[in-house]
C-alpha cells in the first residue's frame, strides 16, 4: 500500500519540476504566426457590426405620415446616393436614342434595335419587342436581367418572357444590364463601378440612369398607357427592380424575382451579400430594402422567390421580412392584395423559368387587364421563336465608356493643390475635418489584453487581443530584445500580414526598438475567411468606410501603447500599397501619436487604381468614396508633415510625384 500511495506522490512531484522548466524559445517567424484568434471571429464581429446599424421600419399611424416618410426617403436616397458628385450634371444630359433596323419575330410580333445614351459616351443596347398591330393604349414592361454574363439581354427565359408579352399585346423592353452579355468587358465588371466612387461621383449613378431612361423610352412610346408601367427581373434584374420601382413612381406594378433581401438579412448571411451596386455607398445609413418594399405601396408587386435557390435570396430567410414591412403599408392603404407573393418549388433554384413566369403573366391579368377574362395567364410556347447573340447583337458607338474609363475621365479632372511651406499647418488644419469625413474616422478607446507570454535570454514576446473601440479584436505580438529602449516601438503591418513581417521585425529589434506587429481589419489573421470584400461592401453601404476603422484601429493602438506602456516614440512601418495607405491615412488622423512613418511598396498615386482597373474586390478600402477627389498619396504624406515619412524601395511615380512635393514642404 505504502508504495502504490508514494509513487504517485513522487510522480506529481516530477511533473511539477518539469512544469516549470522553460520552453523552448520560439523563432521570431514562429512566434508573430502563433495563432491568436477563432478563424471566424473577424466575421462574426463585422456581422454584428453591421447588423446593430441596419436601420428599422419607422412607426406610422396613418397614410399621410407614411408619405411623408417615402417622400423624403425618395428625395435623399436620389440626391446623397444615386445623385452624388458627376452624377448630378449625368442625370441633366439630353437622353440620345438611336432607332437601328428592326428584325422579324415570330407570329404577331417584330424587334427593334436600338441604342440609348445614359450618360454622356456611355451607351448600352436594347432591344424593344412590339405588336405588329397596336391601337390605342397598351401596358408596356421593362425587362431588366441579372448576372448572366454569357447571355445578357439574349438569355432564352429573358426572350420568352419578353415574346409572351408582345404576343398579349404590350410593349416589351428588353434592356442590356451594365457588365453582362454585350457589357461583359473587364472595364463594366460590377466591382470597378466603385472607382467611380473614388472620384467623388456615385457608380451607382449609371445603373439607375440606364433604368430610368429605359422607362422614358417605354413611356415616350405613342401607344404607352403610363397607368399600366411594368418591371420585372431575376437576381441582379429584381434588385434593378425594387430600386427602379421604389424611387420612380411612375412604375406601377413590379416583380422582382430573388433579387434582393433585407441588409439585415444580409449582414447574417454571406449568400445574400450584395455586390457593390446592390449595397451602394451609405444607401443603408438612409434606409433598408424592407422599407423601399414597403414604399411600393399602394402600387401592385408580386415577389417572388425561391424555395432552393442555390444563389441567393432563398424564399425563407429573405421573403418574411420583407412582407412583415411592407404589409402593414398595403393595410394602411386598404390595397391589402395589391402586394402578392410566390414562393417557386419548381424547379426551386435560382431562376425566372416557366412557373414564375406564368406568376407573372397572372399578376398582368388581374392589375392590368383585369375587365378581360380571355387574358391568358399560362404561357405561350415559343422557343422556336427565340433568336441567337449574334441575331440579337446591337452595335455601339468606338469609345463606349465604361467603368474604368469613366473614372479615368473624372480623374483627368481632379486637381489637388499642394501648400506653400511656410502655409502648411494652416493648410493641414483645413484639411484635417475634409479627411476625416471622407474615411468616416473613428476615435476608438483600446484595451490590450495580454494572452499569454514568453520570456527567454533573448527575448520577451507578448500576444495580446487589442479591443478596439467594443467591437474589433485586433490580433497583435509584441517583442522586445534586452537592448530595447522601452520608449520607442515600431508597429509593424503588412498587406500579407504579421506572419510574414519576421524580417523586419529582427531589423527593428537590432535597431532598439520594441516591435508590435499588428493584424488590422482585413489582413492576416483579421481577415475574413469568406467573401471578405462584400462586407467592405456592406462597411461602405451602411455609411462607415473600411479605411476609417482601420486607421481608427492603428491610431488607437497607437495612443494605447502611449498612455499604458510608457512609450514615448512610435514609428509605424506598413509593407504593401494597402497597409502604406493606410498608415498614412493613421499617421494622419493620430495627432502626432504616431512620430513616423516608414512605407515599403507604396502607391505613388490613387490614380494608379485606376490604371490597373482594380476593382472592390482586389482593394476593398482604397476605393473609398471621394479620396481621389480631395487627396492623392502626395497630399495624405503631406498631412503627416513635419513628422518624417520615410518610402523605402520607391517606385518612379513615387519619386516623381509624391519626394518632390514632401521635399519642397521640407525645405
Amino acid at each position: 500500500m505504502w508504495i502504490r500511495i508514494l509513487l504517485p506522490a513522487v510522480i506529481v512531484v516530477s511533473t511539477c519540476e518539469l512544469g516549470v522548466a522553460k520552453a523552448p524559445e520560439l523563432t521570431i517567424a514562429d512566434a508573430l504566426s502563433k495563432p491568436l484568434i477563432e478563424p471566424q471571429l473577424p466575421l462574426q464581429e463585422v456581422q454584428a457590426y453591421a447588423e446593430s446599424r441596419i436601420l428599422s421600419m419607422p412607426e406610422v399611424r396613418s397614410v399621410v405620415e407614411w408619405e411623408d416618410y417615402a417622400r423624403r426617403i425618395r428625395s435623399e436616397v436620389l440626391q446623397r446616393i444615386v445623385f452624388r458628385g458627376a452624377a448630378r450634371q449625368w442625370k441633366d444630359h439630353p437622353a440620345h436614342v438611336e432607332w437601328l433596323e428592326t428584325i422579324d419575330g415570330g407570329t404577331g410580333y417584330h424587334i427593334r434595335k436600338l441604342r440609348y445614351e445614359i450618360l454622356p459616351g456611355m451607351w448600352v443596347p436594347a432591344l424593344l419587342y412590339e405588336p405588329d398591330e397596336l391601337t390605342g393604349k397598351v401596358p408596356v414592361v421593362m425587362n431588366v436581367n441579372g448576372h448572366d454574363r454569357p447571355d445578357g439581354k439574349a438569355a432564352d427565359y429573358k426572350q420568352i418572357r419578353c415574346i409572351n408579352q408582345a404576343k398579349r399585346g404590350m410593349i416589351a423592353l428588353n434592356v442590356e444590364w451594365l457588365g453582362m452579355g454585350q457589357l461583359n468587358t473587364p472595364g463594366f465588371d460590377h466591382y470597378r463601378m466603385n472607382q467611380i466612387n473614388l472620384c467623388g461621383s456615385s457608380g451607382l449613378a449609371p445603373f439607375y440612369l440606364a433604368m430610368s431612361r429605359g422607362l422614358d423610352i417605354l413611356l415616350e412610346h405613342e401607344n404607352a398607357d403610363p397607368q399600366r408601367v411594368a418591371v420585372a427581373g431575376l437576381s441582379g434584374g429584381g434588385w434593378q427592380t425594387i430600386i427602379i420601382s421604389s424611387l420612380d413612381e411612375r412604375v406601377t406594378f413590379c416583380n422582382p424575382v430573388a433579387g434582393y433581401s433585407s441588409f439585415r438579412t444580409r449582414s447574417r448571411l454571406t449568400s445574400d451579400l450584395g455586390d457593390s451596386e446592390q449595397t451602394p455607398c451609405d444607401l443603408a445609413s438612409i434606409t433598408d430594402y424592407a422599407q423601399l418594399t414597403a414604399m411600393l405601396a399602394p402600387r401592385p408587386a408580386l415577389l417572388t422567390k425561391n424555395a432552393e435557390d442555390n444563389c441567393c435570396f432563398r424564399a425563407e430567410h429573405a421573403l418574411p421580412p420583407l412582407l412583415e414591412a411592407a404589409q402593414p403599408i398595403y393595410d394602411l392603404y386598404e390595397r391589402p392584395r395589391n402586394l402578392r407573393y410566390h414562393i417557386n418549388h419548381d424547379p426551386g433554384d435560382h431562376n425566372f423559368g416557366m412557373d414564375n413566369r406564368q406568376q407573372l403573366y397572372a399578376a398582368f391579368a388581374d392589375y392590368f387587364y383585369a375587365d378581360d377574362s380571355e387574358f391568358l395567364r399560362s404561357e405561350i410556347e415559343c422557343s422556336n421563336e427565340l433568336q441567337t447573340k449574334a441575331q440579337l447583337h446591337i452595335a455601339l458607338p468606338d469609345g463606349n465608356l465604361d467603368f474604368n474609363s469613366l473614372a479615368l475621365q473624372l480623374s483627368d479632372q481632379l486637381k489637388h493643390a499642394v501648400p506653400e511651406a511656410g502655409e502648411l499647418n494652416v493648410w493641414q488644419a483645413m484639411q484635417l475635418p475634409v479627411l476625416r469625413e471622407t474615411v468616416k474616422a473613428k476615435d476608438y478607446h483600446t484595451m490590450g489584453i495580454e494572452q499569454s507570454s514568453q520570456s527567454t535570454e533573448n527575448r520577451t514576446t507578448i500576444w495580446r487581443w487589442m479591443r478596439v473601440g467594443g467591437t474589433w479584436t485586433v490580433p497583435a505580438v509584441e517583442i522586445r530584445a534586452p537592448q530595447a529602449d522601452p520608449k520607442k516601438m515600431a508597429i509593424v503591418i503588412a498587406d500579407t500580414g504579421r506572419g510574414d513581417c519576421a524580417q523586419d521585425c529582427e531589423n527593428l529589434l537590432s535597431s532598439g526598438y520594441r516591435v508590435l506587429a499588428l493584424d488590422p481589419f482585413y489582413f492576416g489573421e483579421s481577415k475574413i475567411a469568406e467573401r471578405d470584400f462584400l462586407y467592405a461592401i456592406l462597411v461602405s453601404g451602411i455609411g462607415d468606410r473600411p479605411l476609417g476603422i482601420q486607421a481608427g484601429q492603428i491610431a488607437s493602438i497607437a495612443r494605447w501603447a502611449g498612455e499604458h506602456e510608457g512609450v514615448e516614440e512610435i514609428t509605424l512601418c506598413a509593407s504593401g500599397p494597402r497597409t502604406s495607405l493606410i498608415g498614412i491615412v493613421a499617421a494622419a488622423l493620430s495627432d502626432e501619436t504616431i512620430d513616423q512613418v516608414e512605407l515599403r511598396g507604396s502607391l505613388g498615386s490613387l490614380r494608379e487604381l485606376l490604371e490597373q482597373n482594380k476593382g472592390m474586390n482586389e482593394v476593398p478600402e482604397l476605393l473609398c468614396f471621394g479620396l481621389l477627389e480631395h487627396f492623392d498619396v502626395a497630399q495624405l504624406a503631406a498631412m503627416v508633415l513635419p513628422r518624417p515619412v520615410t518610402f523605402h524601395d520607391a517606385s518612379a511615380r513615387v519619386r516623381d510625384e509624391v519626394l518632390p512635393v514632401l521635399q519642397s514642404l521640407r525645405d
